[in-house]
């Protein structure tokens, strides 16, 4: 084999699982981002999270995340983060990671990374995206990662 044909061939052997799978598919991966779909759901996911006490908003690899008093993150966008779908994941109630997943697993999952540690993906590409649920749910999750003085102030009806 010549050495131009064994350069090919390493080249061909290194590419990404990812990049392989999507070869001959209509679109490429990754796409660019954030995608038409993925930008509509940060803007949502923005007001519900910044309309918070104390919350702000900063990219965490690569992606859109929204934090407590600058420091811990409770929300984090996917737009299409390790494939192609477009979801959000945050920190979950005790239990709920497991009844939702196993009740919806279209809608739900468990996240890598942080799904051991009770967080939960919601996929918002499907049909029928439940808006209120999700406002419920990170809101859930602003009270697991708040100070108890900044769920004072959320159950006192304060905002951000």
């Amino acid at each position: 084999m010549s050495a131009k044909k064994k350069t090919a061939a390493k080249k061909t052997a290194a590419k990404p699982a990812a990049a392989k799978r999507a070869e001959g598919s209509r679109s490429a991966y990754p796409p660019v981002r954030p995608t038409p779909k993925g930008l509509r759901a940060t803007e949502r996911l923005r007001k519900i999270c910044l309309a918070l006490p104390e919350v702000t908003e900063r990219v965490s690899h690569g992606e859109a995340t929204w934090f407590v008093q600058g420091k811990k993150s409770f929300v984090m966008m996917s737009d299409c983060h390790h494939n192609d779908r477009v979801a959000v994941t945050c920190a979950g109630a005790d239990g709920a990671q497991e009844v939702l997943v196993a009740t919806d697993p279209d809608k739900f999952y468990r996240p890598p990374y942080v799904g051991h540690l009770g967080w939960l993906g919601i996929y918002l590409d499907v049909p029928g995206v439940d808006w209120d649920q999700i406002a419920d749910l990170i809101v859930e999750a602003y009270r697991r990662v708040a100070p108890p003085k900044l769920i004072d102030r959320l159950d006192a009806g304060e905002g951000a």
